[in-house]
């Protein structure tokens, strides 16, 4: 199959953008690859050293040095089609000097499990919506894949869904190392809205945690939460899909479970007491979850799902309902 990827720009500068830019670099399949980051600071280090001094330091980049670049509208027009990997929340600002000209006739990947906050749209929908971006030029990683395993090359699995199948099946063997494993999907929506609201269970996972609950109750919650993803993506976006797949069980499996969990951790800290500001302060890290809850809550008043976990992550952190008691009124409701 001819290939349909030719020039690739990756932005954001963070630990999953210098994980992915690893694969890339790793992978045999020809590309020429372009990087925008914010930080001159951290883009003169990579130039210098061949390392990102603040995310994954121990990645060599391999990415020539004078692709790499703060100057976002330059990348941007290297490239036939566009990685969007910064924080939901930064997106708009990200691309705030980018007109829907600068992105016309380009692919778009989504490496951002989130939603864009003001907007409440998944990133797939806000790039139509704001670009004109057809939704067949979109496609959306999603599945089970931490960066910090990525960096030391263990085993992971990615899932790229579109609905250009040919597309998928190209980004796809551009990820294909001896260490990743992809398949394709055509479900964009489910992708996309399942890898936000596993950022919600992670939180919840990790303040039953922190309040003291154990392993059989976190099995519960996970078993449950995997039914909240099912009921509100078949309302949503009513297909045929298979919720045991990796890209949405698996996802949130490793989401709710890992150390490398920001969400989780986020979840634990505000679980032990401490505030949501004081928690964001102590990460130093975007919790994608802090803001899908708010997101996910403002949307399910148009479809009325049934989602008792998502509502009482939202009671705790922007109601700031106590964790301990929301958390008991929640188990009242699992099953």
């Amino acid at each position: 199959m001819p290939e349909i990827i030719q020039k690739i720009a990756v932005i954001g500068g963070g630990s999953w953008a210098t994980a992915i830019i690893k694969i890339l670099t790793d992978n045999i399949v020809p590309k020429e690859i372009f990087w925008w980051m914010r930080n001159d600071t951290a883009i003169n280090h990579i130039q210098k050293f061949g390392h990102n001094p603040n995310y994954l330091s121990a990645i060599e980049i391999r990415v020539p040095p004078e692709n790499i670049s703060s100057d976002i509208k330059k990348v941007i027009s290297h490239a036939d089609t566009i990685l969007l990997n910064v924080p939901a929340a930064f997106l708009k600002q990200s691309l705030s000097g980018i007109s829907a000209d600068d992105l016309k006739g380009k692919k778009i990947i989504s490496a951002i499990k989130g939603i864009v906050p003001d907007e409440n749209l998944i990133i797939g929908e806000f790039m139509n919506q704001k670009f004109g971006i057809p939704l067949k030029d979109v496609l959306v990683i999603s599945g089970p894949c931490h960066a910090e395993e990525v960096s030391l090359e263990k085993l992971s699995y990615l899932t790229i869904a579109s609905q250009d199948q040919a597309a998928a099946c190209c980004f796809a063997r551009m990820l294909n190392t001896r260490y990743l494993k992809t398949n394709i999907s055509d479900d964009i929506y489910g992708t996309e809205y399942a890898a936000v609201l596993k950022n919600i269970y992670a939180v919840a996972s990790g303040i039953c945690h922190g309040v003291g609950y154990g392993d059989n109750f976190q099995s519960v919650l996970i078993s449950n939460a995997i039914r909240e993803i099912e009921r509100f993506v078949d309302v949503v976006h009513p297909i045929t899909r298979d919720i045991k797949e990796s890209a949405y069980l698996g996802d949130l499996l490793v989401t709710a479970y890992s150390q490398y969990s920001r969400n989780r951790t986020f979840g634990n800290m505000i679980g032990k007491g401490f505030t949501v500001k004081s928690a964001q302060l102590e990460m130093n890290m975007i919790a994608e979850g802090y803001y899908a809850a708010n997101s996910i809550h403002q949307i399910n008043k148009i479809y009325k799902v049934n989602m008792p976990i998502c509502r009482a992550v939202y009671a705790i952190i922007y109601e700031k309902n106590s964790p301990v008691i929301e958390m008991k009124l929640l188990a009242e409701q699992l099953s």
